[in-house]
């Protein structure tokens, strides 16, 4: 709670994956992967609720024994591959306002981003405050130029690539994917992670700005994570 408005922090973990099968419960430096993430909710000082929404039982057992509510399973209709974040959320806050509870803000934590902490909600939520908005995006440099891309033509040619490359690119930005704080009025109105006003950029590093698509991420992760318990200066 921040201010008396009180926050959930929805963590949607299904159980279905492609790309890296079980991802959500894959052990990541000796924990799920879905603990990060419940783990940093709890943590947090702004945090009044950790909810998992699941369509999966086996994540649900595991979203409780590490501190999560688990007040539903999530309907098929929102399990599969077409169903959007949003979709997720607004189940979710319209079930919880059916059993007389009520938030002033939700915050998305998608447990594909394992190396979110605690501190950076803190941060967030004391960023949403400060701009009075009614929604947080997280948001990290990117990590190239948005002028070294192109859809390559037939032949791979790229004489015309190197003609329009620009230099100036230092001050570009992305959705990393780690953190949406909305307020719960405005999403239900809207329908979106991404509101029409009020809108704000919350700036976070790369280091805690990885989104787990496939294996190289996963990978990535565990060798962050175990780099956090080294010696200063062994990196």
């Amino acid at each position: 709670m921040i201010n008396k408005k009180k926050i959930l922090a929805l963590i949607p973990a299904r159980g279905g994956s492609k790309r890296l099968p079980r991802k959500n419960i894959l052990d990541l430096a000796g924990k799920p992967m879905l603990a990060w993430s419940i783990l940093a909710g709890l943590e947090s000082q702004y945090i009044d609720d950790v909810v998992v929404s699941t369509d999966d039982k086996s994540i649900a057992d595991m979203a409780l024994l590490y501190g999560a509510k688990v007040p539903f399973i999530r309907p098929d209709e929102l399990s599969g591959d077409d169903a959007t974040s949003v979709d997720v959320v607004v189940h979710a806050l319209e079930y919880l306002k059916q059993k007389c509870q009520l938030y002033d803000y939700v915050v998305l934590l998608q447990p594909t981003s394992p190396l979110r902490d605690a501190q950076s909600i803190d941060e967030g939520v004391l960023w949403m405050d400060q701009k009075k908005a009614d929604c947080v995006i997280g948001m990290t440099k990117i990590n190239h130029p948005s002028e070294w891309t192109i859809a390559l033509p037939e032949g791979r040619c790229l004489d015309t690539f190197f003609k329009g490359m620009k230099k100036n690119s230092s001050s570009e930005y992305r959705i990393n994917g780690a953190l949406y704080i909305c307020s719960v009025e405005r999403l239900l109105e809207e329908k979106s992670l991404f509101l029409k006003s009020k809108s704000y950029a919350f700036v976070m590093g790369r280091e805690v700005s990885v989104d787990v698509d496939d294996y190289l991420d996963f990978m990535l992760c565990e060798a962050l994570l175990a780099a956090r318990n080294l010696p200063l200066g062994k990196l």
